[in-house]
């Protein structure tokens, strides 16, 4: 039993003891190579490393949109394609579902994904910027953009730009990470994500870099209220933002 609590208290003090210091924001123009590097092993280690989180937050975000309803719908930075599987999954109105990505590689395993899909003629996979979208302003119902708003060189020319696309009443939902309020929780996220999740994802994806990124995007990004207000400060209103998982990730929610 001492072995035990000595083994408790040690983690404790190496929990309480972990820097406290926000990193500087990492380069992220070229983001979208490492995308490139880590796509083989992208979808195991989203799974694992959220323990399976990021399946139920995708499909908050697909019964979010699902209320809101709409025939044209926009994934952007849609990596291999899971937010634009669970929408169409989720909404069978939907007459086209784009996915845009800069990552070829992502890509190219998302189409995997959708070939034999019984919607796969609804849904189209495109090479583009978040900050271009190749789209007709005011010709979408619906945009999502699920863990990629950081990644984005520019937020709010990113967000300007889903605001053009969309139509007048059209919504947006935005999934991304943020940092729990708790104290306590959020030394352990912070733990986890410094010292752990690096690791593991370097170790599984052969990539240490895209994952010590993850972290210091996370940690430098701004969320809850920040974020809001760069919502409504880049054409929307209504602008609603919900913690999910004790707030490691949280769901913004927008009206054009």
């Amino acid at each position: 039993m001492t072995g035990r609590n000595d083994r408790y208290q040690a983690l404790l003090l190496l929990v309480m003891n972990a820097p406290k210091d926000k990193p500087e924001m990492p380069a992220r123009n070229d983001v979208w190579r490492m995308f490139d590097r880590i796509a083989h092993r992208y979808d195991l280690l989203n799974h694992l490393l959220s323990l399976g989180q990021d399946i139920l937050w995708r499909r908050m975000v697909a019964r979010r949109l699902a209320r809101a309803g709409g025939r044209h719908v926009l994934d952007i930075a849609t990596g291999t394609g899971d937010q634009l599987l669970a929408m169409c999954n989720r909404m069978p109105e939907i007459e086209t579902a784009i996915g845009l990505d800069r990552s070829p590689q992502m890509l190219a395993n998302g189409a995997q994904k959708i070939y034999g899909h019984h919607d796969a003629d609804k849904m189209a996979l495109v090479l583009g910027d978040a900050l271009e979208l190749p789209v007709r302003s005011q010709s979408i119902c619906l945009a999502t953009i699920t863990f990629g708003i950081r990644n984005v060189t520019e937020t709010g020319r990113g967000l300007s730009e889903i605001a053009r696309v969309l139509r007048p009443g059209g919504q947006a939902v935005i999934l991304e990470f943020s940092l729990p309020a708790n104290r306590l929780l959020r030394r352990l996220y912070l733990f986890y994500f410094r010292n752990i999740l690096p690791k593991l994802g370097g170790l599984i994806s052969g990539d240490s870099y895209a994952y010590q990124y993850l972290n210091e995007t996370v940690e430098t990004f701004p969320y809850g209220a920040a974020f809001g207000k760069l919502m409504t400060d880049n054409g929307f209103s209504a602008v609603t933002a919900t913690p999910l998982t004790f707030g490691v990730a949280t769901l913004y929610q927008g009206v054009k």
